[in-house]
């Protein structure tokens, strides 16, 4: 079953910064987190999305060239949905290194029609799908992968719009393209790794900063959709499992 999220978010324009840490870095920024930070209402919890292409791969491919603006299309989810669970669909931009993203909520079963068919569903931000027809419209697109992890989401205590998230066991997969088929997938990187996003409006704390620099670990560009097509999809890399049943992290 997928959380259920009242009053969500639906715009968001902010910075973020992406870092990879090792194990031994995780664990010692947890302690100095924890001091600042707290968990917020979801604590650790499974994110998939369905990240929709052209066949050849248009968006990602021009999104590794490093434009100025680039952006993706994805559907959602937190928890494996059923046919009437809440998903998202965002269009995700950024510009001059400036995020902004555009999401409305919709069951899966009319996210998935509309995506297929473009049949509009009941409920959702009008505008929004307005942008996002006009971004499909643009040329065919399909899903091509799934990409899933375990999320731990933490909120500032001073300030809760702060926020860092860690993503652990990121996996793939080209097959199985509903999200109600689970998380499950291949490794996408080596699990000793995760990786840490920083939101925030304006500059880090100081706190923060202070200990990124101590211990010598510095932002990265990043990207799973794009880490999934540079070192598994150009490859033709195959996931091992066929089946929904045969899926390991299996929602």
């Amino acid at each position: 079953m997928t959380r259920q999220t009242q009053n969500y978010q639906a715009v968001f324009k902010r910075y973020e910064k992406k870092y990879l840490l090792n194990r031994r870095q995780y664990e010692d920024l947890s302690a100095l987190l924890a001091e600042h930070m707290h968990e917020d209402q979801f604590g650790l919890h499974t994110v998939s999305s369905v990240y929709l292409d052209t066949d050849s791969y248009e968006i990602i491919r021009e999104s590794l060239a490093k434009p100025a603006y680039k952006e993706k299309l994805r559907l959602r989810s937190y928890g494996t949905p059923g046919p009437h669970d809440t998903v998202y669909l965002e269009l995700k931009k950024k510009v001059d290194g400036i995020v902004y993203k555009r999401r409305t909520d919709m069951s899966l079963r009319e996210a998935e029609r509309y995506l297929r068919a473009g049949i509009r569903p009941a409920r959702g931000s009008s505008q929004i799908l307005s942008e996002i027809d006009w971004f499909m419209g643009r040329r065919p697109l399909r899903p091509r992968v799934v990409i899933s992890c375990d999320r731990l989401a933490l909120a500032g205590d001073e300030d809760p719009n702060f926020r860092v998230t860690f993503d652990f066991n990121m996996r793939w997969r080209a097959d199985h393209l509903s999200l109600a088929d689970g998380s499950g997938g291949a490794p996408l990187i080596s699990p000793e790794y995760c990786l840490m996003e920083v939101k925030t409006a304006g500059a880090l704390p100081l706190w923060l900063s202070r200990f990124l620099s101590e211990e010598k670990i510095f932002p990265t560009s990043f990207s799973k959709y794009g880490t999934c097509y540079r070192d598994h999809l150009l490859k033709g890399d195959e996931v091992s499992c066929r089946t929904k049943e045969d899926l390991p992290y299996a929602g």
